[in-house]
């Protein structure tokens, strides 16, 4: 079944297998796991969500350094479904690492796409939106459709980690998801990027080669510059801008931020 939404496309139906608790129940487990897995590894965590969302669990990965998520997700979840943001924007090394990681890692890739293609969202905003609002480019070709697949779904796996940026430095492992109704787990939360990287070095995961090219945070290709030695870790995305954050992580003590 498809949908017409605010009449600027046809959206396709959500991949998942829609939720089986109800909010409060799922509310009742984020709290509980919190306390639980407050200093758990990245394993413990992965297997507990397994064991107790099934089918109902879904991982997002960017395809940079958080490639190291899906492999982890998979030792526990054979073929678990990962979503992949199509904005039509991407470098072509991050559609490499997607390709390369379907191809090596027992999951099942979910292609995530806007209601609108870029030459449609050009016809109907002007173009170079991301240029003259960063924030409803991000809206329209990250928020809308990452929001549309994780309805229906339980929880969520995410590659979050502390280091990442000052509002990520509290990230637990597990939490309640407010905005989206649902479990959210980051389970690489307190890793460090060298982490990531030795780990994906270990278990042969597929990371993005920009990663080596100065380019620590990675995303839509006209947003994202390299940046210096030593300078902040995100400060290649939206350069020059307020903007730090797509949107796709709101928390309740930042709820003002484009995270």
């Amino acid at each position: 079944m498809s949908l017409d939404v605010a009449g600027l496309g046809v959206v396709p139906a959500p991949h998942g297998p829609g939720r089986r608790r109800s909010a409060a129940e799922l509310e009742s487990l984020a709290h509980e796991a919190s306390v639980r897995f407050a200093d758990a590894s990245a394993e413990e965590v992965l297997a507990w969500a397994s064991e107790t969302f099934g089918d109902c669990l879904v991982v997002a990965c960017s395809m940079a350094g958080d490639t190291v998520v899906p492999h982890l997700a998979a030792r526990h979840r054979p073929g678990v479904d990962v979503l992949f943001l199509q904005t039509g924007y991407h470098f072509p090394e991050t559609i490499g690492t997607r390709d390369a990681l379907e191809a090596t890692t027992d999951v099942t890739i979910v292609d995530v796409w806007p209601v609108q293609t870029v030459a449609q969202q050009d016809a109907t905003f002007g173009e170079q939106l991301h240029d003259r609002d960063p924030r409803q480019c991000c809206g329209l070709r990250k928020v809308e459709p990452i929001n549309r697949e994780l309805a229906s779904y339980e929880a969520w796996v995410t590659g979050l980690r502390r280091e990442d940026s000052p509002l990520r430095a509290d990230t637990p492992l597990v939490e309640w998801d407010t905005a989206h109704q649902m479990v959210k787990i980051n389970p690489i939360a307190a890793w460090t990027f060298d982490e990531q990287v030795a780990y994906a070095g270990t278990h042969g995961v597929p990371i993005n080669l920009l990663l080596t090219e100065g380019y620590p945070s990675i995303g839509c290709a006209p947003c994202t510059r390299p940046v210096a030695p030593g300078e902040d870790p995100r400060a290649g995305r939206w350069a020059g801008l307020a903007k730090t954050e797509c949107g796709l992580h709101v928390t309740k003590t930042h709820p003002e931020e484009d995270q």
